[in-house]
């Protein structure tokens, strides 16, 4: 359990990091056990996955990310990253996902996706096989009111794989152009559209939803749960709540690189900031039970940064994380960070970068 200290302003020197380093409890040492079955467990290809065009040569891009780790990513029992990245590597912006899963837009509506930008006219790309259930304006309403639909030209894809027994959907929202129609199958990586401005936006960018058991509004899961994540980097998972235990929202966190962890030649971002759900239409991982969640973090350790202002304190608290995995923290307002939380994971292999 961590201390909390008098109310700061975001800190803006890591020489700030606190002497005590706490590594999540799922982060234990890898031991072989069997793979978790799935219904049907998809076939894993032998290497990483192609999952967009070549870039042009004559552009000279390089992507800002490297590409991710072969789906389906099962790093543990409890892990389900089955689908590769809807944007190509050398298409991403820095920013990868400006507006969270669980966050709040547009007079108090919650968000059920994750938010990638980009330039109108980007590739979309099928993060998993499966068929096309839907193509075209109104999803929200299913199929009413289409000039009205929030989402505007959206795709909805059924994939040939399910989890635990439920059926898995994924949702392209706010595009350009529709390449693809309804009872088309697709594959894996395929171009399906491009990226648009269409329905309720604030600029281009793609809107992305898992959904789990039934392709609706209310059945949706967090995406950085469920895409495999760069190869050699991590998701950081935390649970936020309140000193009885209740879920803390819209918190925020900052995550900040350890000063050990710096690269003088990296023009990345050395911080991320994230924030906890806000409940309406959001389902949290049954095994995770999160409220918190930000991805594609370079491995390495990490200064956890959480002021709560309404009480006056801010928290701080150190973390790993290690590549292709899940690391996960706790933490209660007043009472600090804790060890409590999910047990510990036992790793199927252990992922190199």
């Amino acid at each position: 359990m961590s201390t909390p200290s008098p109310d700061l302003p975001i800190p803006t020197e890591l020489s700030l990091l606190p002497t005590d380093t706490h590594v999540s409890q799922n982060l234990a040492t890898p031991t072989l056990t069997a793979i978790p079955e799935l219904s049907p467990t998809p076939t894993p290809p032998l290497t990483t996955p192609e999952f967009s065009l070549p870039p042009d040569p004559r552009n000279n891009i390089d992507p800002w990310r490297p590409p991710v780790y072969p789906v389906p990513w099962i790093p543990s029992q409890h892990d389900h990253f089955y689908f590769l990245n809807p944007i190509a590597a050398f298409d991403i912006e820095a920013a990868y996902s400006n507006y969270g899963y669980g966050d709040v837009f547009f007079e108090n509506v919650v968000h059920t996706g994750i938010d990638i930008p980009g330039d109108i006219g980007t590739p979309i790309l099928a993060a998993g096989e499966g068929i096309v259930v839907y193509a075209g304006q109104g999803v929200y309403r299913g199929g009413n009111d289409v000039y009205d639909d929030p989402y505007g030209k959206a795709i909805v894809i059924q994939h040939s794989f399910s989890y635990q027994g439920e059926p898995l959907y994924t949702l392209y929202a706010h595009l350009d152009e529709i390449l693809v129609v309804e009872e088309e199958e697709v594959e894996a990586g395929q171009k399906i559209g491009y990226m648009g401005n269409t329905g309720i936006t604030t600029g281009p960018h793609l809107h992305f939803e898992v959904r789990v058991g039934k392709n609706e509004y209310f059945s949706t899961r967090n995406p950085d749960l469920w895409i495999s994540p760069p190869q050699g980097w991590g998701v950081l998972v935390g649970q936020i709540l309140t000193y009885d235990g209740r879920q803390h929202e819209q918190q925020v966190v900052y995550v900040y690189r350890s000063e050990d962890n710096l690269d003088p030649n990296d023009t990345n971002d050395h911080l991320w900031i994230a924030k906890s759900y806000q409940y309406d239409a959001i389902n949290s991982d049954p095994y995770y039970k999160e409220n918190l969640t930000v991805s594609n973090i370079p491995a390495g350790k990490y200064l956890i940064s959480i002021p709560v202002t309404n009480i006056g304190f801010s928290y701080q608290e150190t973390v790993e994380i290690k590549p292709g995995q899940v690391t996960f923290f706790k933490f209660h307002v007043w009472r600090g960070f804790s060890d409590e939380g999910p047990t510990p994971l036992e790793y199927i292999f252990s992922p190199s970068p």
